[in-house]
């Protein structure tokens, strides 16, 4: 009875010094975490508040942007507020970066408190809320997909064991361009975006399908569909939808109200696309099952398909479709223009080919050699960036930009245009000027020369194709013909909505080199 009496005083001793000590843990931590946060918050309060773009009560700075060219205004604003701002959008505070040096901070140094994306409505329906690459958060889907399209399209291992369809590409370029020529007496223009958008649409179709597809049956809309229908569908008419606006994308607290117009139209627009897109893999199915050898990024998706939902593989498999088919149109598009508008540039350029090919018809081992051609797609990139403005990035976590405190629930916009277009880092930005990338300060093998492709982890994963198929277009077309704009051609430069994307295409008068 004394053991079991001394027993239980043991035990109800060694309780209490258990309870106790931890009473004293949860008052350490509690006075530590205390104390940290207080440092913090000194900390944060000691760095200064982003200015701010005035604007009014419950609208914020919504009617200063009504113009569709937000990245325009973003940048006058720049050089009255400093390359770090914010605006009210809504209920929404953006910080909006103009300046290649706190867009590389965001991008890079701190990533990791901004590394997820906020999508207006439009955009999460049609990338099926994140399922694509570019617009998926960085997580373990990201970085898989992402070394999937690296490894089996967009690498240079992979694109090396494509340039053969780069090279027909170019081929029937120049073909199309050689029959207008014979059939153009007397002069007239020739409408370079028809060609090239045909062209590179049909390579898009080979490397992810492996075939260039002319038709195909869309069993859910009941009807064969053309290849320029199906052009349409996956590419134009998405373009269109991802650039539409949402109200309610400002007002979240408002999202229950209606807004079905929009709404349909979005929605048809996702059906149609994937109801294209699973036509579009049938067919590839088929013509393996017939026989046929594909080596295409479909087919390596296929072989992963047992991690991948149908969803997911459709997604996947037009991303690089769409992206192909119009980011590269708009660089190359812009190229021709300035070229065709600049004849001695445009000289110039085809003096260095000629110095370096002679007789040959250039192909890609030459372009390393040609430092002026790189320099022009640099250029071309700085003052007509395919995207002038990064999807939103939101801020999950207190962090400071160019010394400023960035709180939690911030979003962020990079604008491109902006930062390409800073005067304290660019002479006269507003001219298309290649001389400015030729130079010892500059790295030939560089490709990061401007913001255009982003920075840090989530850089642009097609950088080398498009370096790889603007540059060999643009040689050659200059390399076979002389290029000058059509009547009225010079003053025709503005663009669709949110995009670069020039308006109106591309005539010109072309004159076969002798």
């Amino acid at each position: 009875m004394v053991i079991h009496g001394v027993n239980q005083s043991i035990m109800a001793n060694s309780l209490a010094t258990a309870m106790a000590l931890l009473a004293l843990s949860f008052l350490f931590f509690y006075f530590m975490k205390g104390s940290l946060f207080n440092q913090r918050r000194r900390s944060s309060d000691q760095l200064p508040t982003v200015p701010k773009v005035p604007g009014l009560p419950l609208l914020g700075n919504l009617l200063q942007l009504k113009e569709k060219k937000p990245y325009k205004t973003f940048t006058q604003w720049a050089e009255i507020y400093g390359p770090i701002y914010s605006i009210k959008l809504g209920s929404s505070q953006v910080i909006v970066l103009s300046n290649t040096h706190v867009a590389k901070e965001a991008m890079v140094t701190r990533f990791s408190s901004i590394s997820t994306r906020k999508l207006p409505y439009a955009l999460k329906v049609l990338t099926c809320d994140k399922f694509m690459v570019a617009t998926s958060d960085y997580n373990e889907f990201h970085k898989t997909v992402k070394g999937y399209i690296l490894s089996y399209l967009l690498g240079p291992d992979a694109q090396k064991r494509r340039r053969h369809h780069r090279e027909t590409m170019v081929d029937n370029i120049m073909d199309h361009l050689d029959a207008h020529v014979l059939k153009s007496s007397p002069i007239r223009t020739v409408n370079f975006r028809e060609i090239f958008e045909y062209e590179l649409f049909g390579l898009s179709l080979k490397q992810v399908l492996g075939l260039d597809v002319q038709s195909v049956f869309v069993e859910e809309l009941g009807t064969t569909m053309s290849r320029r229908d199906i052009f349409l569908t996956l590419v134009l008419d998405i373009m269109e939808g991802a650039i539409e606006v949402d109200w309610r994308d400002f007002f979240p607290y408002l999202r229950w109200v209606p807004n079905k117009k929009l709404e349909t139209k979005i929605k048809e627009l996702h059906f149609r696309r994937e109801a294209v897109m699973k036509a579009l893999i049938k067919e590839h199915k088929r013509q393996v099952e017939a026989g046929k050898e594909t080596d295409c990024y479909l087919e390596a998706l296929l072989s992963e398909e047992k991690t991948l939902t149908d969803a997911q593989l459709a997604m996947l498999a037009w991303e690089p479709i769409i992206e192909s088919s119009d980011t590269t149109l708009i660089v190359t598009e812009w190229a021709m223009f300035e070229i065709a508008k600049e004849p001695k540039r445009q000289d110039q350029l085809h003096h260095e080919i000629q110095s370096v090919c002679g007789s040959e018809k250039l192909t890609e081992e030459h372009l390393p050699q040609l430092p002026y051609l790189g320099s022009i797609f640099h250029e071309t990139l700085r003052k007509h960036s395919p995207a002038p403005l990064v999807p939103l990035k939101y801020v999950h976590e207190d962090t400071q930009i160019g010394g400023y405190h960035i709180p939690a629930g911030s979003e962020i916009a990079v604008n491109i245009y902006g930062c390409n277009r800073d005067r304290n880092q660019w002479k006269d930005p507003s001219e298309w000027n290649p001389e400015r990338f030729l130079g010892e300060k500059y790295n030939p093998q560089d490709l990061f020369k401007t913001m255009a492709f982003g920075a840090g982890r989530r850089a642009c994963a097609g950088t080398l194709q498009a370096m790889l198929i603007m540059c060999l277009t643009v040689g050659r077309l200059v390399q076979s013909f002389q290029w000058r704009l059509g009547d009225g051609e010079e003053e025709d430069i503005d663009t669709v909505g949110l995009t670069t994307h020039k308006l109106h295409p591309l005539h010109a008068i072309i004159k076969p080199r002798c």
